[in-house]
């Protein structure tokens, strides 16, 4: 995999573009400097990897804009070894980022091609994540309960166990609503079970689908 000076440039560029749109965290800023976004990308895409847009990546799915990747990230307030488990694997591009940042990342891919494509990718990282094909859905009991779980797909709805598999003042961060536009929600899990709800603004994702078999 090439990493040329040219394509370190564009990331520059696009953490600068990321700080005029208000992303703030020095180490999310330092995590999209790092990782080359091009290697997450079809070849036909890679004079376009560092535009602030989204991509195809097959399988009907998509790489989220950078912008959309740091202000998740941002969200989530993720900390050095906290578990974190993503919901939607796709690319892995998130997946590295929260690497980046330290976290133990566990994520779940529900295609099963571009899970099997993924997994194997992301073995050529240092990071520690484990990858999982499986419903989103239900989380994943087995290896419960995480610090942060963030969602990358549309929820038409808050799925229960992901509130179960949270720890006590654990966070869960999510696009949730139908259609074309979602609300990105932060959710945080009280001590006593209860939840705390806060709403940043609307963005547009994939949705989420139920249901494991998709071969």
């Amino acid at each position: 995999m090439i990493d040329t000076y040219r394509h370190k440039g564009m990331r520059k560029a696009l953490v600068k573009a990321l700080e005029q749109r208000g992303i703030k965290d020095r180490k999310i800023l330092a995590a999209i400097n790092n990782i080359p976004r091009h290697w997450f990308l079809d070849s036909s895409f890679l004079e376009y990897a560092y535009e602030d847009k989204p991509f195809p990546i097959g399988s009907g799915q998509t790489i989220s804009q950078p912008y959309t990747v740091a202000r998740q990230t941002e969200l989530l307030m993720v900390e050095n070894n906290m578990k974190v488990l993503e919901i939607g694997t796709g690319s892995g591009y998130q997946a590295c980022v929260l690497g980046e940042l330290g976290a133990k990342v566990f994520t779940v891919e529900r295609q099963k091609k571009l899970y099997l494509k993924t997994k194997k990718f992301l073995q050529q990282f240092p990071y520690r994540i484990k990858a999982f094909y499986s419903d989103g859905n239900k989380g994943l009991p087995a290896f419960a309960p995480f610090d942060r779980i963030i969602i990358t797909a549309a929820a038409p709805e808050i799925p229960q166990p992901l509130i179960d598999q949270l720890k006590p003042n654990g966070i869960l961060l999510l696009p949730l609503g139908l259609g074309n536009v979602q609300q990105m929600v932060r959710i945080k899990k009280l001590p006593d079970g209860t939840i705390e709800t806060e709403q940043f603004g609307n963005y547009s994702f994939v949705p989420m689908l139920k249901n494991k078999a998709n071969d």
